[in-house]
């Protein structure tokens, strides 16, 4: 029996600081459009009185899917996190500075989704057009639509920064893709889809606080000090086309020192882009054997990984795809929500974790440099995606709206 038990005079703590809690719609600005190509910039103007916490926003899309003459089809269907891949970049900024910026983030989310989200995530995100293991079912008979999109599910500042952000202007800015070729799915040769997107909204919690608490946030922005946004950037690069060998070797980028690679996600596509037959959503394993990462002299992992994906060898390759949610998440146990056969035939990713770095000072850039086999030639058309989590540094100063990126 502990001390708690028979403390009967412990005092009851009530948390007051905060007042209301409300779910408040932004749309873009008046005359913009949702067009292929076109750039949806949804703007917050900043005031003194309310403070904003993106970390629980979300994006509220409605639309319609149709065939080329605009009328529903039985044969199309969107892919999962089909919404995603209706973008070809998004953008959140403040200050009129770019703070965290996701490309492609239909592979991106993807990606990141199938290594990070649980089975009840899962089946919790099927309004946000997400269902890994059939089609989402998202429209109606005449194909429209509505989801609702957690702004984590697509950017990391929105994953990891859980604080609010206070007197500086926001913007979430969208950039629909040429085509919506890749969002969709169909059964038919030939056959030319159309997303229709009718309206777009960032919703997005205005928090508004006691007296006690408005005093010290005052006080505190008086004295003109930074504000700190530390979290984990998605950051993905493409190898738009392997060369048919057995061995391969990709120098991804070089980072500073701030920008430290925490997890490097490798995946392969065999002909799936601007296929309206294909699944963009998927991944290939291309009969990879190994794969390692160099980063300056580090190699990672230690230990080849030794697959054979035609004699069913690739259990090291899921475990360390499970143990993702442990190190990433500090979870006791890790939940994948892909079995081991969904594993192999949905999204056979390579996590490569280098999260554990010697963090002392050093000079200079870290290459990337991926190095991968195969037990035969890659397959033509393939396409290699490298998902980079890199931590990121931004300080604003709410007195002056400035913002400084390190």
């Amino acid at each position: 029996m502990s001390f708690n038990t028979l403390n009967i005079g412990e005092p009851v703590l009530m948390d007051d600081s905060i007042t209301n809690y409300e779910m408040h719609s932004h749309p873009p600005y008046a005359n913009t459009t949702f067009n292929n190509s076109d750039e949806i910039r949804i703007p917050i103007i900043q005031t003194q009185d309310i403070y904003t916490l993106p970390s629980q926003s979300y994006l509220y899309i409605e639309g319609r899917l149709t065939d080329a003459e605009n009328k529903p089809s039985i044969t199309l269907n969107f892919v999962n996190n089909g919404m995603a891949f209706l973008f070809d970049q998004i953008r959140y900024e403040i200050g009129g500075t770019v703070v965290d910026r996701v490309r492609n983030p239909g592979i991106t989310s993807s990606i990141k989704g199938y290594i990070s989200y649980t089975s009840s995530e899962c089946d919790r995100y099927n309004n946000a057009c997400w269902n890994h293991l059939e089609y989402p079912k998202v429209f109606d008979s005449n194909g429209y639509f509505n989801v609702y999109i957690p702004l984590k599910h697509l950017l990391g500042f929105c994953e990891d920064f859980k604080k609010i952000i206070v007197n500086i202007r926001q913007e979430l800015v969208l950039i629909r893709t040429s085509s919506d070729v890749n969002s969709v799915i169909s059964t038919k040769d030939n056959e030319k889809p159309k997303v229709n997107l009718t309206k777009i909204l960032w919703r997005i919690p205005h928090v508004q606080v006691s007296d006690t608490e408005k005093l010290r946030l005052l006080k505190y922005i008086e004295k003109g000090r930074d504000l700190g946004i530390a979290f984990r950037s998605w950051e993905l690069h493409e190898y738009p086309l392997l060369q048919q060998t057995m061995t391969h070797s990709w120098n991804v980028k070089a980072s500073n020192q701030l920008e430290k690679p925490r997890f490097i996600i490798v995946a392969f596509q065999t002909q799936r882009k601007n296929q309206i037959k294909k699944n963009i959503s998927h991944f290939d394993h291309c009969n990879i054997t190994n794969i390692k990462l160099h980063l300056n002299s580090d190699v990672y992992p230690y230990d080849n990984m030794n697959l054979n994906f035609k004699k069913n060898q690739f259990a090291l390759l899921y475990e360390l795809f499970a143990q993702f949610q442990e190190s990433n998440y500090y979870k006791t146990s890790g939940e994948p929500c892909l079995t081991l056969t969904k594993f192999h035939d949905i999204a056979p990713l390579f996590v490569i974790d280098c999260s554990r770095q010697n963090d002392s000072l050093k000079v200079g850039v870290q290459d990337i440099r991926l190095d991968f086999e195969a037990s035969e030639n890659i397959p033509a058309n393939t396409s290699a995606f490298c998902l980079i989590l890199h931590d990121r540094l931004v300080r604003y100063t709410p007195l002056t709206n400035s913002v400084k990126q390190f």
